[in-house]
């Protein structure tokens, strides 16, 4: 460490384990006082961000005096405001829902978008999948009047199925511009086809498309969380909360322990207060692995203006306005495998995994 750089007590020892011994004291101290479990786990987590941010700043003896420190105020935070809010109940206006639209209106406005859906597929796909849905025709047989394969009908029924998704939602946002890529990645998505989202780069299209994103959102979840992956659109700081609470359930499947699972919320929580910091706007991804290792994958996506030097970056004390910095070094110590790939003027990607540890 050249002298011009700050001490950090932290990160010393060069690994996540000091960080990660804390937990526990942490963790007595502010369930003596909170009693609601999740709130305190919150409580847990943002001690813990406060203290990777201020390494520079914490004496060697001192670690454990400040996180408890940090921990009282935030919990005498979050009573004041508590306080606050009790006090000014009354000047609520009890603003209550209007009344439903006319049904009617809305199954018109339903089947609408459905025919245009359809009229938005080939005369063959729609034939063929009218046949098997509506007509209740199989497989089989509509591969005899077609001269393929069943195989073939299947995929072909499932390819239809995907586009009709799509067109549905289309139909549903009249007179939205598109660009050439709205629809190869929103079919890509729909179909669940991830070698085809690779090639359409689905990924960063849905963080420069606020129409896609927002499309996405149902094509997504047609099974998102069946194969144990979840994305967090990133924009605004109740993003963090909510992407480092859906880290943390989404690592309990695999029976990490309680610290572990502190640590990871922890690290999801700096990156992706980052990405609120220095960028527009991102997601996190959070996915399970279970073969060959068991673990939680975490990737950090940003549209931001990118890291220049990312060796720079990791380096504990280093900070920026120009992009992610501040958090890398915290969240780098308490992941197992840490990498940043970053493109000036495009953006900057995080990958970071946590393995749980077997026996």
């Amino acid at each position: 460490m050249s002298a011009g750089q700050p001490a950090d007590a932290l990160s010393e020892s060069g690994s996540q384990s000091d960080v990660a011994a804390l937990v526990p004291v942490i963790r007595r101290f502010v369930h003596s006082r909170v009693s609601n479990e999740a709130v305190a786990d919150d409580i847990v987590q943002e001690t813990l961000v406060r203290m990777l941010a201020a390494a520079g700043r914490v004496e060697p003896g001192m670690v454990e005096p400040y996180a408890i420190i940090t921990a009282r105020n935030l919990i005498a935070s979050m009573w004041k405001e508590q306080e606050r809010h009790r006090r000014n109940q009354h000047r609520i206006v009890d603003l209550r829902s209007p009344e439903s639209p006319d049904e009617g209106l809305l199954q018109q406005e339903d089947k609408g978008a459905v025919a245009e859906a359809l009229e938005r597929l080939s005369e063959r796909d729609r034939r063929t999948l009218m046949a098997h849905e509506v007509a209740g025709q199989d497989t089989q047989s509509l591969a005899g009047e077609l001269g393929v394969t069943a195989g073939a009908v299947a995929a072909q029924l499932n390819r239809s199925r995907a586009r009709l998704r799509v067109e549905y939602l289309l139909a549903l946002e009249p007179g939205t511009a598109l660009t050439d890529r709205c629809r190869p990645v929103l079919f890509a998505l729909s179909g669940g086809d991830r070698r085809r989202q690779r090639e359409v780069d689905a990924a960063r299209h849905l963080l420069e498309c606020d129409l896609c994103e927002k499309l996405s959102q149902p094509l997504l979840e047609r099974g998102q969380r069946s194969d144990g992956e979840v994305r967090i659109r990133i924009r605004a700081d109740a993003d963090i909360v909510l992407a480092r609470q859906t880290a943390r359930e989404v690592a309990a499947r695999l029976e990490f322990s309680r610290t572990d699972l502190t640590v990871i919320a922890t690290a999801v929580s700096e990156i992706a207060r980052n990405v609120v910091r220095f960028t527009d706007g991102g997601e996190v991804v959070v996915e399970l692995l279970e073969e060959p290792r068991r673990g939680v994958r975490i990737v950090a996506r940003d549209t931001g203006p990118g890291i220049a030097d990312v060796e720079a970056a990791l380096v504990d004390g280093y900070s920026t306005y120009h992009g992610l910095g501040l958090g890398l070094p915290g969240a780098r110590r308490l992941m197992d495998e840490f990498a940043v790939v970053s493109e000036m003027g495009r953006g900057t990607t995080v990958t970071m995994t946590k393995w749980r540890q077997e026996g």
